[in-house]
């Protein structure tokens, strides 16, 4: 089965055009101020606009509130919500239904207690990410950080939604990481930058390249 890739933290149409005609199965539209990949809702809506309806648009939004959601998704079109915060199961199940998108629920993943909580979200969510927890810094973001997490913490789990990995991955360690884990879908950032918020067409390929010969 082929591995599906997600880029996400895209900025630009010609990170669009890579990470499409490269095969990936999704893109990431970064919706949460503080973060060097975020993008507003006119740039997103072009972006989006720009890609084929073969490829998923996936809005990344931390712990965000019913106004903010509601203008994002009237003006930007959306495959998908990733919630990469403290969204409750409650917040998750009353945005799904509110929107009537599929919802994606990070969970920040440091120690195997961390993954009993994705048990919360299954009967909520549409798909679940793992992702590496941040540092317990105020600064730090939620997510895109470059860490990773033991992948060993997820051999031989499995969930009733579908779910990916993500932290830290870069095509160098995508073998491993898809071997240790098993996992069929897999999110990178951090790992296809030159810089924090600057995709590199390079990468990206490189990247996608390597999950094609998985």
């Amino acid at each position: 089965m082929r591995l599906t890739v997600k880029i996400c933290g895209v900025r630009s149409p010609e990170v669009v055009e890579t990470a499409v005609v490269g095969g990936a199965r999704a893109i990431g539209l970064v919706f949460y101020p503080k973060s060097p990949r975020a993008v507003g809702p006119m740039a997103a809506a072009q972006l989006s606009r720009l890609t084929p309806m073969t490829v998923r648009v996936v809005g990344l939004f931390v712990d965000p509130g019913d106004e903010e959601l509601g203008e994002t998704v009237e003006r930007v079109p959306l495959d998908m919500l990733q919630l990469h915060g403290a969204e409750t199961p409650e917040r998750v199940a009353a945005i799904r239904e509110a929107y009537g998108v599929p919802v994606m629920k990070a969970i920040r993943v440091a120690e195997a207690a961390d993954l009993d909580r994705a048990a919360e979200y299954q009967s909520v969510a549409d798909w679940l990410l793992f992702d590496a927890k941040p540092p317990a810094n105020v600064a730090a973001l939620p997510g895109g950080t470059g860490l990773s997490f033991d992948w060993s913490l997820l051999a031989g789990r499995s969930w009733s939604v579908p779910w990916m990995l993500a932290g830290g991955l870069k095509a160098e360690t995508l073998a491993k990481a898809v071997q240790v884990t098993g996992a069929a879908a897999v999110d990178v950032s951090s790992g296809v930058e030159t810089r924090p918020g600057i995709k590199d067409p390079s990468l990206i390929w490189s990247f996608l390249d390597t999950a094609r010969n998985l």
